[in-house]
């Protein structure tokens, strides 16, 4: 480990004196007032342009293909809660998908085109809007049944140190809530705000893209988009948020 890693594992474990009690709070709780203000205001939140696409994409028909809308008349209502209750597991697959992965399953499977990749500006803007549809809605996702062995999994990851400063996410997330770090202030480290715009990206962003950042930053190993480790981790966060309502798309530093 380098000397510069090792000073800020210091720094990190110097700081260790949790700020909250047990009760978990959504990203925004951590956000100035002003931020706070900003996120709520359709007309300043940026991420609301990314809102607006996807609402053209969802009416939008490539070819013969139905479009989404076919399926989901008047999403405001049909889909009202929907983003809720993911990751959730698949019955046909058994496997754990996310809202990204279920927007892209449709449009392979239903629509017949070709998937829009993680990250891609088409699918974050869908999953925006479909997000964006359960605003203010409490987080119900189930680890239950067929998705307990996915929750533990996403428990270990949680709890396990990684990297080569050899940090767990439950050492920053559950120790040090509230602290500053690097001029942030630690939160619980839920998704309730994803997709969400980060100052840092100057654009909007998945869960999985931050879980990526959280990765390189211990200077541990950054798995793939979707990949079985962060929708593991995905899912055990949102149960970890259960009752907390969706604030997408969320405004972050």
């Amino acid at each position: 480990m380098s000397a510069a890693g090792r000073a800020l594992a210091a720094a990190l474990l110097a700081l260790a004196s949790p700020a909250f009690a047990d009760e978990i709070k959504p990203g925004s709780a951590f956000l100035s007032p002003e931020m706070q203000r900003q996120q709520e205001d359709q007309g300043r939140n940026p991420g609301y342009l990314w809102v607006e696409q996807g609402e053209e994409l969802f009416s939008r028909r490539e070819s013969v293909s139905p479009t989404c809308i076919s399926c989901h008349a008047d999403p405001g209502q049909s889909l009202r809660g929907a983003a809720a209750r993911y990751p959730q597991v698949d019955r046909a697959s058994g496997k754990l998908i996310n809202l990204e992965g279920r927007i892209e399953q449709c449009r392979v499977e239903r629509q017949k085109q070709p998937a829009f990749g993680y990250e891609s500006q088409d699918l974050l803007g869908l999953t925006a809007y479909v997000a964006s549809l359960s605003k203010s809605v409490p987080l119900s996702v189930s680890a239950d049944g067929a998705a307990k062995p996915f929750y533990e999994a996403g428990k270990a990851f949680y709890e396990r140190r990684q990297g080569q400063l050899n940090l767990a996410c439950t050492q920053c997330h559950d120790d040090l809530v509230g602290q500053k770090l690097r001029g942030d202030t630690i939160s619980h480290g839920v998704g309730t705000g994803y997709p969400a715009y980060r100052l840092e990206w100057n654009g909007v962003g998945s869960l999985h893209r931050r879980l990526r950042a959280c990765s390189l930053g211990v200077r541990a190993t950054q798995f793939d988009y979707g990949s079985d480790d962060y929708l593991a981790l995905e899912l055990y966060l949102a149960v970890r948020a259960k009752g907390l309502a969706l604030e997408a798309p969320g405004l972050r530093r």
